[in-house]
């Protein structure tokens, strides 16, 4: 049979850091979902709202490129969501003023109110999430982040 002559690297699915990601990563995203779903948001829109409100901290102009590079996104798929965002009143997009290639993301205060209510909703969704006996949450953090760092492509 030619499924027995199948070689795998790990002894079992749980040996596999991918497919426990994959797994986790789904279970997660469902949880994301049931609690953006009242809002009218997806969890794709729900980043690109917060990337744009933790970049308006510090910048006036937030361009699509950097919202993309923000969230590790392709800038194809941030600028087609955010046209939806600007569908729904979410956002506002604006030639930019010194790059005439670029358009200046703005959140409305429509977008704004929905991001504060999808943060509270999604932080303690996280914090169910993520809280288990014996996990420590910091160390995951770090971990993951450096991850994110060695793994990002230029």
């Amino acid at each position: 049979m030619i499924n027995k002559d199948i070689e795998f690297h790990f002894k079992s699915p749980e040996d596999s850091p991918g497919y426990l990601l994959g797994q986790l990563t789904m279970l997660w995203q469902r949880k994301q979902k049931r609690v953006l779903d009242p809002l009218d948001l997806t969890q794709t829109q729900f980043v690109l709202l917060a990337a744009l409100a933790w970049l308006s901290k510090t910048n006036d102009a937030v361009t699509q490129i950097d919202i993309a590079n923000q969230g590790n996104a392709d800038r194809m798929m941030v600028s087609k969501v955010l046209r939806t965002l600007e569908e729904k009143k979410f956002v506002t997009r604006k030639e930019h003023k010194t790059d005439s290639r670029a358009k200046t993301i703005t959140l409305t205060q429509s977008g704004a109110g929905i991001l504060q209510k999808a943060l509270a909703a999604i932080e303690k969704a996280d914090i169910e999430f993520f809280s288990q006996p014996g996990l420590d949450l910091p160390a995951l953090n770090t971990a993951m982040s450096k991850l994110i760092i060695n793994n990002k492509e230029d």
